[in-house]
């Protein structure tokens, strides 16, 4: 009979040499790991800078916002991101209170009014301090956003579209600040001919452009473009809001701004100053 063979135990150098190479490949994983978190974090620390692809997301945003106004003015009597209307007739139920519930719902409109300058303020102001158009901050700021448009959403589809009530106060609220805070964030990314949501600014100054009909115009293309989105969204909203009922149709204009927050992580970012001559050190 042989003798079962019997594997040689491992010399000490051979035996230090795997631990140095396990050691190794340890180290090298935690290293790429580290260089890809940090590429990572230097990505999001990034300051958008204006551009075409910017503007394309700001048009998405205006198309989501014309959703909402579409349904919010059937179900509520107010509007959710456009504040002329709800600011004159918050005038009228101080001064005519008995029209509150024929021709508006005071509640609703203060709601309106006032969650969105709120949204407003504290977007701008938080915005002057991190960096209005830091990667991080527009893709937050738009996630937020959008998580209180599908919260409205889902309000809407448990408890149903109710003229008033507290039901009625938190989904208007729920959108006007999320409006607020879009229309903010949209001014920091310098296209103030894309407001997102203002049209009557808009449509005076497309009026009044000197370049009007010239074929090289890029502020009075940004206006027309930025109605004609406000438009489609409008009718797009209605038309959801008339087949299948505005929960559905805030939904979509939910969606569609949390679209908008990934996009914001594939944004061009802008270049770093560079200094030279007696200013370079």
């Amino acid at each position: 009979m042989t003798d079962p063979t019997v594997d040689a135990p491992q010399e000490p150098e051979q035996k230090r040499s795997d631990s140095i190479q396990t050691a190794g490949s340890g180290t090298t994983l935690s290293l790429n790991t580290n260089s890809i978190l940090l590429r990572a974090w230097s990505h999001m620390m990034e300051s958008v800078r204006p551009s075409a692809f910017a503007e394309f997301e700001l048009l998405i945003l205006t198309f989501c916002t014309g959703i909402q106004d579409a349904i919010s003015f059937p179900d509520y009597h107010c509007f959710a991101s456009n504040q002329t209307g709800n600011t004159v007739f918050l005038m009228l139920a101080a001064l005519l209170p008995h029209l509150n519930g024929e021709m508006f719902i005071t509640a609703n409109i203060g709601s309106a009014l006032g969650f969105f300058l709120l949204g407003g303020w504290i977007t701008g102001q938080i915005g002057h301090l991190v960096g209005p158009r830091l990667r991080i901050w527009l893709v937050g700021c738009n996630f937020i956003q959008s998580c209180l448009v599908f919260a409205a959403a889902a309000m809407q589809y448990i408890h149903g579209a109710g003229l008033k009530g507290t039901d009625a106060v938190v989904v208007v609220g729920l959108l006007a600040f999320a409006s607020g805070s879009q229309v903010v964030q949209s001014r920091s990314l310098q296209m103030t001919e894309i407001s997102t949501a203002m049209a009557t600014a808009a449509w005076v100054d497309l009026l009044i452009d000197p370049g009007l009909f010239k074929l090289n115009n890029h502020p009075r293309t940004r206006r027309a473009m930025f109605l004609a989105t406000l438009i489609l969204g409008s009718l797009a909203g209605a038309g959801i809001y008339r087949s299948t009922g505005s929960w559905v149709a805030i939904l979509v204009s939910a969606a569609g701004k949390m679209l908008v927050t990934g996009m914001y992580l594939f944004n061009s970012a802008e270049k770093p100053k560079t200094t030279t001559g007696q200013n370079a050190c």
